[in-house]
């Protein structure tokens, strides 16, 4: 059943909407999803009409895709298998190494290491707990708690 609602609830729902869509990740999101496609089709293109065509000199066949089995009444179509996983062989390859790879080393190269976080020595058990623990994680023995420092008050 529809419950009328008034004109600024509505609004201010139109308004999270719009704020959600243009957002930066959801605008890379549908950038990449275009791109990927785009690219996806130049692969299939480049195993279809390229390596196919090479592959078939070695197995005797003018097209891969084309290589079928037999089995009973059924056909099995090895070669169109073989095409989704060259082409998904390449794009995942070329996805590696032009992206993956140099966003790592850039990662790499310009974030900071992350700093461990501080921890002090359980004495008895020897082992290293976070600094504000009050007991040891491993040998469950109370550990002394450094008092916090608060300004006197005057």
């Amino acid at each position: 059943m529809w419950v009328e609602r008034p004109l600024h609830e509505v609004r201010r729902d139109l308004g999270g909407f719009q704020k959600f869509i243009l957002r930066g990740n959801v605008v890379d999101l549908a950038v990449g999803v275009v791109i990927g496609a785009a690219f996806g089709n130049v692969v299939n293109a480049l195993v279809n009409n390229v390596l196919n065509p090479l592959l078939g000199i070695f197995g005797g066949t003018p097209n891969v895709s084309d290589v079928t089995w037999q089995v009973g009444t059924s056909t099995i179509g090895v070669g169109t298998v073989l095409n989704a996983v060259l082409s998904f062989l390449l794009v995942a390859v070329v996805i590696y190494f032009l992206v993956v790879l140099p966003v790592n080393r850039l990662r790499d190269r310009f974030l900071p290491e992350p700093k461990p976080a501080p921890t002090k020595e359980c004495p008895e058990c020897l082992s290293q707990v976070p600094k504000g623990a009050r007991r040891c994680p491993h040998c469950t023995s109370a550990l002394a708690s450094e008092a916090p420092t608060h300004p006197v008050a005057a």
